[in-house]
């Protein structure tokens, strides 16, 4: 059996834990002897030393051992373990598998830094394969071109929302959108109407910070805890599938022209709120949307239901919510789903 002292034993010479003496030590030592000492009393084997690391280099096999192959070190890339295969070819792992053709697709990608005189499109030649993404791409670019390269991610499944980004002027999650059929060039942005911090990277607080303050505060009823969900709870549901990504936001063409404009993911927040309003004063949100620069301000272009990932549908939801505004029966049952 191999024993091992305990790690708060340090009491040995140069500050090495002593070895136990009621174990033995069945380690291969040189000339083939086991379970005794081999220094013959030789002194300075007992110097202060990395014992392990030195035994091993002794033994004859570790001498004799041939140099490993392409031994040489290497960065982790971003999310190497996720998704390491296609931040280091550009290439998802099925079509690797399948022997899928790659092409070459030339990137446009927006490049701003904090004290740029002002911005700029960077030009790279990407390897793509029929399931890359655009995300996929944009990581390759951070790992093999342009480590500098600034972009927010985090889930590759279209579920976080961090990956908003315009993709030849489209309003896009670059995790979802596959670059194949994009082109032989293709051109990233970031989101349009929301403050650019760096690069592909946007202020989503200028996002947050539309919402209703009663966002969030929906809660069970204390006098029904064991209440059934009343008719109609599909409807206020889909609102729960709002990632808050600001596709919304950058495709409204009334947010491109009214920064005081509340946007359509708050405004669809807000209808949200008054068809389960558990919690919240159905009054204080109907001031909150009787605004110019709120239900009013929307021109029903409806870009905004066009771009949402997640089908929330929010210009059918402001649209109910001016409806409820302009009969000026403020009441909850009167808010119907779109």
């Amino acid at each position: 059996m191999v024993g091992r002292p305990p790690a708060d034993r340090f009491e040995g010479r140069g500050g090495r834990p002593r070895a136990v003496e009621d174990v033995q030590d069945d380690r291969p030592r040189r000339g083939g002897r086991r379970g005794a000492r081999d220094d013959h009393g030789r002194e300075s084997d007992d110097a202060p030393r990395d014992g392990r690391a030195l035994r091993r280099r002794d033994l004859p096999e570790a001498r004799d051992r041939p140099a490993l192959q392409h031994a040489e070190r290497h960065d982790a890339p971003p999310h190497s373990v996720l998704r390491g295969d296609r931040a280091e070819t550009g290439v998802s792992p099925a079509d690797a598998r399948s022997g899928s053709s790659t092409a070459t697709r030339r990137f446009r990608v927006y490049r701003y830094k904090r004290g740029d005189p002002g911005w700029r499109f960077d030009p790279f030649e990407v390897p793509v394969g029929p399931s890359t993404t655009v995300l996929d791409a944009l990581r390759w670019i951070q790992l093999h071109r342009d480590r500098s390269l600034a972009l927010r991610h985090s889930c590759f499944h279209a579920s976080c929302g961090t990956c908003g980004m315009q993709v030849n002027g489209r309003e896009v999650l670059g995790c979802v959108t596959l670059a194949d059929p994009l082109g032989s060039t293709i051109t990233v942005e970031p989101l349009a109407n929301i403050p650019v911090l760096t690069d592909l990277v946007v202020d989503m607080g200028h996002v947050f910070d539309r919402f209703p303050d009663e966002i969030g505060t929906v809660r069970m009823s204390e006098e029904l805890p064991q209440a059934s969900p009343p008719d109609g709870i599909d409807a206020y549901e889909r609102f729960e599938d709002c990632i808050e990504c600001g596709l919304c936001l950058s495709a409204c063409p009334v947010s491109a022209t009214s920064d005081a404009y509340v946007g359509p993911a708050a405004l669809a927040a807000a209808q949200r709120l008054l068809e389960e309003p558990r919690g919240v004063d159905p009054e204080r949100i109907l001031d909150w949307a009787d605004d110019p620069m709120g239900a009013w301000r929307c021109h029903a272009a409806f870009e905004c239901t066009e771009a949402c990932p997640s089908n929330v549908r929010p210009a059918e939801r402001i649209m109910a919510l001016r409806g409820v505004l302009a009969t000026g029966h403020r009441t909850v049952a009167t808010v119907k789903p779109a």
